[in-house]
């Protein structure tokens, strides 16, 4: 599962080293046996394991990076995952220590519903919005994979 526009897909190589290593990791660890913590995959990718129950769509907030791309496998549960352009959004919240921007909600956005072993790649230039119920809320295991530019 991977969505964006043409100028994205020629701006990055979704299959360089670093994204290869990525789905690796994904595709040979054993993420249910893992606790949640952050994971070395290689130099600038790291795999973030998640656990939390998801929470209705009003109380969760659109963000983005400016620095690294997002992977975003889920392991168990569903989720209603929300995305949009980053363009035009407004700024909520500034934290750059840790990379992150939080945005209002926009006027118009979609969602995809990421099932056991889907994933998103998320760009910099995209706003993506986790943890959304999908159906009824349900405890989820989820690895964010972050890939440095």
């Amino acid at each position: 599962m991977y969505a964006t526009t043409i100028a994205l897909a020629e701006k990055y190589n979704y299959l360089d080293d670093k994204f290869k290593a990525a789905y690796a990791w994904l595709r040979d660890t054993d993420i249910a046996a893992l606790s949640a913590g952050s994971y070395p995959v290689c130099e600038g990718v790291t795999a973030n394991v998640q656990e939390y129950t998801t929470m209705p769509a009003d109380t969760c907030y659109f963000e983005a990076h400016d620095k690294f791309f997002d992977i975003q496998y889920l392991v168990s549960g569903k989720e209603q995952f929300g995305v949009c352009r980053r363009e035009g959004l407004t700024v909520r919240e500034e934290i750059p220590a840790n990379d992150l921007t939080f945005y209002e909600e926009p006027a118009e956005s979609g969602s995809i519903l990421l099932l056991p072993g889907d994933f998103a790649v998320v760009a910099p230039e995209d706003a993506h919005k986790p943890r959304c119920i999908a159906g009824e809320a349900c405890p989820v295991k989820k690895v964010v994979v972050k890939v440095a530019l």
